[in-house]
């Protein structure tokens, strides 16, 4: 089958003929409908995380199962011991032993691909697996991030949301924090483009960076870079919480007196499976209406380098199968 297949960190990405997967038992191979490039896929590919190589990339992927149909694939596949607290808890994104598609098992970047378990492949109804595919990490991401933020914004008397970073995942939380909220939400983005993009999608005002005013009962950061932690800190409520997503790996001092009396500050990573479940039967009654651009397998060396540019308003969305 044709696929892409990182051997080295930074070793340049092109179509091989790969072997076919093989499904363990209980377990099962799907046809990759569509997969979508995330900004995690950058990291991987550059070597900035830990990975088994050589492994097929992508895990925001939407499959066909013979007997499911169109499914969306969890991929944060868990050890499942039953020690495992993380795991036990279904928590499997935060499992220490885990083993994510398109890390340490080959991932969507393929005509096919083996799933573990059939239990992580989410029907889709429908929906569009093309739309739907980023979903799997880019939209279940940010559904995460929105749901640590609900309490905080349900006990506001005003509450007021502030969405950092509107490329691909903070798109989705602008939309999550509209149909889940009451909250007046705004979004800052240095791109012209990534603003209106924004309101289009419902984000009650936007602002470039250093044009934000007030404060915030919660704060989003889609980017995680210094310059944008230290906006949240200078933005966020006292009382109020700062939910980190973005993986650009930048950090502020913390401490009393460094950052709004009482305000918390967490990290969110991925979702659980209960989660995605929940997400596609709300974007099953709720459409979404995040950009995508569709490519083929050929071109996804450039659209890595794209992504790498900013040079892209929403998701890039592989179709293996266009290719062969």
């Amino acid at each position: 089958m044709r696929a892409v297949t990182l051997t080295a960190p930074g070793a340049p990405l092109s179509v091989i003929e790969a072997p076919e997967p093989i499904a363990p038992d209980g377990g099962a191979v799907i046809d990759v409908l569509a997969c979508g490039i995330c900004h995690s896929d950058l990291h991987a590919a550059a070597g900035d995380y830990p990975t088994t190589l050589p492994v097929i990339l992508g895990h925001e992927i939407a499959g066909l199962h013979p007997e499911l149909g169109p499914v969306l694939v969890y991929a944060c596949w868990g050890c499942r011991r039953p020690d495992c607290w993380a795991c036990s808890s279904d928590q499997e994104m935060i499992c220490p032993n885990a083993t994510e598609a398109g890390l340490f098992r080959d991932g969507g970047y393929a005509e096919r691909m083996a799933v573990p378990d059939v239990g992580y492949l989410v029907p889709l109804g429908e929906l569009d697996p093309l739309r739907a595919a980023p979903l799997a990490c880019g939209g279940l991401t940010a559904y995460r991030a929105v749901d640590h933020t609900l309490g905080t914004l349900a006990a506001a008397k005003s509450p007021r949301a502030l969405v950092i970073g509107a490329g691909g995942l903070g798109q989705f939380g602008i939309q999550w924090l509209k149909m889940r909220s009451d909250a007046e939400v705004t979004v800052v983005d240095a791109s012209a483009e990534k603003r209106a993009v924004a309101l289009e999608l419902g984000a009650d005002t936007v602002a470039a960076p250093g044009e934000v005013e007030g404060t915030f009962t919660t704060v989003i950061d889609f980017v995680g870079a210094e310059a944008t932690l230290a906006a949240a800190r200078d933005s966020v409520a006292r009382q109020g919480l700062v939910v980190v997503v973005g993986l650009y790996g930048g950090t502020i001092p913390f401490g009393f007196g460094a950052v709004p009396h009482e305000a918390r500050f967490m990290t969110s990573v991925w979702g659980t499976l209960d989660q995605m479940r929940d997400m596609v039967a709300l974007a099953q009654k709720h459409p979404l209406h995040s950009p995508i651009e569709i490519i083929t397998l050929d071109d996804i060396a450039d659209a890595h380098d794209r992504l790498h540019r900013g040079d892209v308003s929403g998701r890039f969305v592989i179709t293996p199968g266009s290719g062969a």
